[in-house]
């Protein structure tokens, strides 16, 4: 039954029903099972680092005071605990930091690389969705859930970490590879570039299993060179060294160390020793070495390194999402903007 209008009068045009809940409805239904699995991995990655920052730690700090208080090699301490915390400790850290690779094999598979395969995406474009809409919310919804349960992750493995300095002695130091990035907010910004190349990686190959597996591979080669860059991101310290020392002097993240001469000319370290000892005094007086040196990273050098490593990444990942929009509105040959109500 059709509404009369007076004469005279103009009808209303009718309002353009909005597609943008209904899409977020249709991803959360269409991903649920993802859903349910990250909202699991969560619950329980979160629950075995409370209990590593709880009953766990203090039970293996107990057990190392008793250790240190032993004066006898039959003496009795809690080696159950200790093993224990060790291994659980370990497995929560690979589980964070590797928490972007399942991102990027989800994203490349499911959220876009089955989709294209099956043709679901072409029909979802006929249903006065428009392409980039369509991506944006695939993006946007999962890119929100990843950032917030990523970011409380990391930040109770850093409070797990920080309380174990100076009462686990088998703690990592902040340097270790896993443990700087599980402490920090690289790991959550690996995540989003995993969401982003994954959904790249799908709109390509139009494939699951190949999106999968490229944008796995892709995600964990953004994770190594970011990796291998990071002593370079921030200006390091330099220590030097009398020759009498065991070798240089420095910790943290070490960049470069080795030998000076007489003319301030590097030389890498021959790994000889002290000069105390004979044959390596005498190869330091043929090098014409004075003196060790060591540059590095302190631990006040962790947060300006988190920073400029998270931004690298995060500029990756934008980079990854331009591509992936373009690549769209290149084959769908349709204006790559956002359409608002």
């Amino acid at each position: 039954m059709t509404a009369l209008t007076a004469p005279g009068s103009t009808a209303a045009p009718p309002r353009r029903p909005s597609t943008s809940r209904g899409l977020v409805r249709a991803v959360l239904l269409l991903h649920r099972p993802a859903l349910y699995i990250w909202a699991g991995l969560f619950v329980a990655l979160g629950a075995l680092l409370l209990w590593l920052y709880g009953p766990g730690m203090d039970a293996a700090a107990e057990a190392w005071r008793q250790y240190d208080r032993c004066t006898t090699a039959n003496c009795s301490y809690d080696q159950d605990a200790l093993l224990r915390y060790k291994s659980y400790s370990q497995y929560a850290t690979f589980a964070v930091t590797f928490l972007p690779l399942l991102v990027a094999a989800w994203s490349g598979a499911s959220l876009v690389g089955r989709e294209m395969e099956n043709g679901t995406a072409h029909l979802a474009w006929t249903q006065s969705i428009s392409p980039a809409r369509w991506l944006a919310v695939k993006l946007t919804l999962p890119a929100a859930l990843i950032t917030a349960g990523t970011s409380v992750l990391v930040t109770l493995h850093h409070r797990v970490w920080a309380r174990s300095q100076g009462r686990i002695h088998s703690a990592k130091n902040w340097s270790e590879s896993f443990t700087f990035h599980a402490n920090g907010p690289t790991t959550v910004a690996f995540a989003l570039c995993g969401l982003a190349v994954g959904a790249l990686a799908g709109l390509t190959l139009r494939r699951s299993l190949g999106a999968l597996v490229v944008a796995t591979l892709a995600t964990g080669a953004v994770r190594i060179a970011v990796g291998m860059a990071l002593p370079h991101l921030w200006p390091t310290v330099r220590t030097v060294s009398s020759l009498k020392n065991d070798g240089p002097v420095g910790g943290g993240l070490t960049l470069h160390h080795g030998l000076l001469t007489s003319t301030g000319a590097q030389l890498p370290d021959p790994y000889c020793g002290s000069s105390r000892y004979t044959a390596c005094r005498h190869l330091y007086d043929r090098l014409d070495a004075v003196s060790f040196y060591s540059d590095w990273h302190p631990y006040s050098h962790y947060w300006p390194l988190q920073l400029v490593a998270t931004g690298l990444t995060l500029v990756i990942t934008a980079l990854a999402a331009f591509v992936a929009f373009r690549l769209l509105n290149h084959r769908t040959g349709t204006a790559s903007k956002e359409v608002r109500q």
